[in-house]
């Protein structure tokens, strides 16, 4: 049986999906436990842990064991069809032989080989780096596929779990405790675990709670791992060439829309109080967050998502500029700039964002030349499959429009956001309407990045509005 820890804003709902899938869900944050009283949600060391992304988009898995990687995949993927997974070449827990390609400020940029690469803050290594240098390290933070930033390494190996972890090159039986040195200390010394030489516990913050029973299971676990990882590390020679030595997890990352954030609401709706829109909007800001809290604590009831309420709220408002995040089916993420929102509408949950656009270039599909002084003006309704833009010349002259289609149109705070679905509607300054890249499409369903069903969806949405367009 798959054991699966969950934290952040998506956590009820994953623990209930989890749970009715078969899984184990274990060490829960006390909100959890309150929200499922008859389960046995208490401390053990997980086969794979769930969180939420930085940005709340979606959520990172990593699992030890490629079973439970796939079992915790299988969940996830069975949401809606906005929802999107990815492996991690550079996943948890990795051991890379690098060369460091050139610092910056506070660190240095590794070339990990194939194409990948991770920042190493000097404070995660004790020796001096510059350039050229080689060194072994681990990943301690991986970076979700559509962020710019890269993952972040340290030269000190860990087995990471729940309740402890194992950090190798300590000369001490206790690397360091989360709450209680002493307690703790004398816990592991009274559990006389098998621990491989040279490695040290450091218990977590979930090991403080945890029975002696749990406590000791869980270094026995984490024992047999860092054994695996020792014998690998040993059969692997540290050479010039920057490549993959051990990789005893693996990562995934999950990207969220908004048919999935509703699924989400639906399945939390089954254990505790959940407004409309209670993910969408948690997803927007810390602060928005706190608000949907607040506003299920009092009881409050809405037949719909508020768009007006929350961009009344959080934003965005009009006169404030907003980015346009363009996501695409292999994970990456594009920004086209940011626009300023010149019009909103609460009852049509539409935004309109203007910009300016800078010379050099044809509009893609258009086949006419970008002019320094253009403006691009776009359409979002909040939960579309498609929006427009009309571009214009300085003059106001119409040079055609580009109606994308995408998944569900999500409007947060501070960005649009929403994946594309390469095949768009081009109505030219002439009238003429096309469809084009339903190729591109296709070849992103031959290479697994979009299901048959999502693919299907995406052209329906562009045949219907073609024949709006056109009339």
């Amino acid at each position: 049986m798959t054991r699966v820890r969950v934290r952040g804003i998506y956590a009820t709902a994953l623990t209930q999906l989890l749970r009715n899938a078969g899984l184990d869900v274990v060490a829960a944050s006390p909100p959890i436990r309150a929200r499922f009283p008859d389960a046995d949600l208490g401390a053990a060391e997980p086969h794979a842990d769930i969180r939420m992304t930085p940005d709340r988009q979606g959520v990172g898995i990593t699992a030890h064991g490629d079973d439970h990687a796939r079992a915790v995949r299988a969940v996830v993927a069975d949401l809606p069809r906005d929802t999107f997974v990815w492996p991690d070449p550079v996943p948890r827990g990795a051991v890379f032989d690098a060369a460091v390609d050139h610092t910056v400020g506070g660190g240095a940029i590794l070339d990990l080989g194939d194409d990948r690469e991770a920042y190493l803050p000097f404070g995660a290594v004790d020796d001096h780096v510059t350039d050229g240098d080689t060194l072994r390290v681990a990943i301690r933070d991986p970076a979700p596929p559509w962020h710019d930033d890269r993952p972040t390494a340290t030269s000190t190996i860990t087995v990471s779990g729940a309740l402890a972890s194992l950090d190798r090159g300590v000369d001490a039986l206790v690397a360091g405790a989360a709450t209680d040195r002493a307690e703790l200390a004398r816990a592991t010394e009274l559990l006389d675990p098998d621990i491989p030489d040279n490695w040290g516990v450091y218990w977590e913050y979930d090991g403080a709670d945890a029975s002696l029973d749990a406590r000791g299971t869980a270094l026995d676990t984490l024992a047999a791992r860092a054994d695996r990882l020792e014998a690998t590390l040993a059969d692997a020679d540290g050479g010039d060439t920057p490549g993959l030595v051990a990789a005893p997890d693996t990562t995934l990352w999950a990207w969220f829309g908004r048919e999935t954030r509703c699924a989400l609401d639906d399945h939390r709706r089954t254990v505790a109080a959940t407004m409309p829109g209670h993910h969408r909007i948690k997803a927007g800001s810390d602060a928005a967050s706190d608000a949907v809290d607040f506003a299920e604590a009092l009881g409050a009831s809405v037949d719909e998502f508020p768009f007006g309420a929350v961009t009344d709220q959080f934003g965005p408002s009009v006169g404030a500029s907003i980015e346009i995040q363009h996501g695409k089916p292999d994970g990456a993420l594009i920004s086209l700039g940011r626009g300023e929102v010149t019009d909103r509408s609460a009852e049509n949950a539409r935004i309109t964002v203007e910009r300016e656009m800078t010379g050099g270039g044809t509009y893609d599909a258009l086949g006419v030349a970008r002019e320094a002084g253009d403006t691009a003006t776009t359409r979002f309704t909040e939960g579309n499959w498609w929006y427009p833009t009309v571009y214009r010349s300085e003059d106001g002259e119409r040079k055609g429009t580009y109606l994308n289609v995408c998944t569900p149109v999500e409007v947060f705070p501070d960005a649009v956001r929403y994946v594309d679905l390469h095949v768009d509607v081009i109505k030219h300054a002439d009238g003429a309407v096309e469809i084009v890249d339903r190729e591109e499409l296709q070849d992103c369903v031959a290479d697994g990045l979009v299901s048959e069903e999502l693919a299907e969806k995406a052209l329906s949405v562009a045949e219907r509005v073609q024949s709006a367009v056109a009339e």
